[in-house]
């Protein structure tokens, strides 16, 4: 599995948001995107999810270019920012939910999947109660169950405790270990470097390093 990027640009009007970024992921790592807010972090996330369309250049992903074979990525799970889940319901039925719609996730690994980021599957509080680091763990909950070949993280940490950021740490491991391309996004270095293998810094829709 492999996500390249040739030439990716985004204009909206006179504003360069991506700016001729040409990168490889490959999969079994974990990809750093170190950068300040507004420095293309997040835009660049979403171009691979395929969430925006590109002013110029392109996004082969596994021999297929995306907006061109395909619409969107065929096995992505992400956490962007400020996820949708229904207030109403529990964290269990929020993800069963989101199962039913890719048809191929049974109860037991989404229960397994919450545990994983220290959530209770039984836990009877609506989402609209949970704490800002409960609500961050059913994000990347959402975006690891199932195992997707690609796996989108941005902020993952955020308003999470140590013993929560070492449970994130396990399943990017075990992600690795399947072949995932992992991308993960932070403005933080030192909270990076305990995710990523690899570090890219962006400023002003630029790769620097």
């Amino acid at each position: 599995m492999y996500i390249r990027l040739k030439n990716v640009t985004k204009k909206i009007k006179q504003d360069i948001l991506l700016d001729h970024i040409s990168l490889e992921f490959r999969g079994g790592k974990v990809y750093g995107l170190q950068g300040k807010n507004g420095s293309g972090k997040t835009m660049l996330m979403r171009a691979v999810c395929g969430l925006i369309t590109l002013s110029d250049g392109e996004i082969d992903i596994d021999g297929e270019i995306l907006h061109k074979d395909i619409s969107f990525p065929r096995s992505i799970g992400a956490l962007l920012e400020n996820p949708s889940f229904l207030n109403g319901y529990i964290g269990l039925e929020n993800l069963k939910l989101l199962a039913d719609i890719q048809g191929r996730i049974e109860e037991k690994e989404l229960r397994d999947c919450l545990a994983k980021v220290g959530l209770d599957a039984d836990d009877k509080r609506v989402y609209r109660k949970y704490s800002l680091g409960m609500k961050q763990k059913l994000g990347i909950a959402a975006a690891v169950m199932g195992s997707p070949e690609i796996v989108i993280l941005d902020e993952p940490i955020n308003a999470i405790d140590e013993a929560g950021v070492e449970k994130v740490r396990e399943i990017l491991r075990g992600l690795k270990e399947r072949g995932s391309v992992i991308i993960v996004a932070c403005h933080d270095r030192e909270e990076l470097e305990l995710l990523s293998d690899e570090i890219i810094k962006i400023s002003k829709g630029r790769i620097i390093a």
